[in-house]
């Protein structure tokens, strides 16, 4: 007992003698507890540096840069199903020729502005648009087009980049009107500058020499394999296909027959790709599983035995080329392959990466009034009804019936040769 008395006796002197050092003590503590908690990390903020390849205005930026500072009136989920965004709801009175959208009315720019519609300004070749008030907006189109939820769902913004995301533009480098480096920033401190380069080599080489932490969107890491102390991210591109198109002008392949042969020449089996069957991405509502797989049947090649073939190919897929060329050599076929960085005009097979469409409206691409952007050229009364159809057509259900036999019936007749979906690898330090 009288060793606890003393002890607690001399604890009380020691609490009396130093209380002003005591206390001085417990406020720097707290002081620095905050500096710990709300200063340092601000101070130490995450700050990534991005590679990536491409020219680009501030109008023109990739979707997932604009995606992270804006949305549009309306958002794309991976199936392609349509989602609110600056619109809470839409609807079209007259089979999809006008279409009214109603605004999220608690939105606010990133000024700190609210949001209205008489801030939008949309200008389309072939809708007239207007505001009917502060929340709400029409476009009436030239035709019916049952995709246009689709079509505004590009990122919209009051002026420049100033946008409704949670990302804000810091800071941005433009030299004869292209971005050259973008800084944008999180509520949360959080950085990120985007640095872009005209080529992958370039690219590369800024990551080797340390200008930039991350390099993004590159199909070939071949040299960066070996290297200590980095992150190798692989991402299969379901919204891209690796495909060949065949020139069906060409008099070598007018016939189906002869397409079909093209494609039961290939093997298709490329290292770590997942094979695409169809130009629709397969985590699409419409999507058809089901379309003819062409898998290798040299007896149903002969018809390009002793053909002579000619495959033009974009820089980057001169490996898969020199591999076609190879399965076609196998099939008898005499082949030659010429790089081009550009769509030839004439060709007999051209090896392309492809966006595939957020909506499954491939007009553009298979249609045979679109001269520009047709690449096989392909004419084909049934495919255009359906592509007519599919993009009048409103009901869902219909759609998916319309474009199942759209897929059916394209990969049948064979105006490119579906390969794989591309992958794309990101580099990390």
């Amino acid at each position: 007992m009288l060793s606890l008395r003393y002890i607690y006796r001399l604890v009380e002197a020691f609490f009396k003698k130093f209380k002003a050092l005591i206390a001085i003590g417990v406020l720097l503590g707290l002081l620095v507890f905050f500096a710990l908690y709300f200063v340092l990390p601000k101070a130490i903020s995450k700050h990534e540096r991005i590679g990536l390849v491409g020219r680009y205005s501030t109008n023109d930026l990739s979707l997932n840069i604009l995606s992270q500072l804006s949305m549009g009136l309306t958002k794309v989920e991976i199936d392609g199903s349509i989602t609110p965004g600056i619109a809470k709801s839409w609807e079209t009175a007259d089979g999809g020729k006008s279409w009214t959208f109603v605004l999220n009315n608690n939105l606010f720019w990133q000024d700190g502005k609210k949001l209205t519609a008489y801030d939008l300004n949309y200008n389309f070749n072939d809708a007239k648009f207007e505001v009917v008030n502060e929340n709400e907006v029409k476009f009436s189109l030239d035709n019916e087009f049952s995709a246009f939820p689709v079509v505004v769902s590009k990122p919209v913004f009051k002026k420049g980049l100033l946008g409704v995301g949670e990302w804000k533009v810091g800071q941005i480098s433009l030299t004869g009107g292209f971005v050259q480096r973008l800084m944008i920033a999180h509520k949360n401190s959080e950085k990120i500058t985007y640095k872009f380069y005209p080529s992958d080599e370039r690219l590369k080489l800024a990551f080797k020499l340390g200008h930039v932490d991350t390099v993004s969107k590159l199909q070939d890491i071949d040299e960066f394999k070996n290297w200590p102390k980095i992150k190798i991210e692989r991402e299969v591109g379901y919204n891209n296909f690796i495909g060949l198109f065949i020139n069906t002008e060409s008099e070598k392949f007018k016939e189906k027959e002869a397409r079909q042969a093209i494609a039961y020449s290939l093997k298709k089996d490329f290292p770590e790709t997942e094979r695409a069957i169809s130009p629709i991405s397969p985590f699409s509502w419409a999507y058809n599983p089901q379309v003819k797989p062409y898998n290798l049947d040299l007896e149903k090649a002969k018809k390009i035995k002793d053909m002579d073939i000619k495959i033009k190919t974009l820089p980057n897929l001169l490996k898969i080329a020199e591999s076609i060329k190879s399965d076609l050599l196998e099939a008898g076929a005499k082949a030659e392959i010429e790089v081009v960085t550009v769509v030839p005009q004439e060709f007999d097979l051209f090896l392309a990466t492809v966006d595939i469409p957020k909506d499954p409206d491939q007009y553009s691409l298979w249609h045979s009034t679109q001269t520009g952007t047709n690449i096989s050229k392909f004419k084909n009364p049934r495919i255009d009804k359906l592509l007519e159809d599919g993009r009048k057509e409103l009901d869902q259900e219909t759609r998916k019936k319309i474009y199942l036999d759209f897929q059916r019936f394209l990969v049948e007749e064979v105006p490119a040769v579906f390969l794989y979906h591309p992958n794309f690898y990101t580099v990390r330090r």
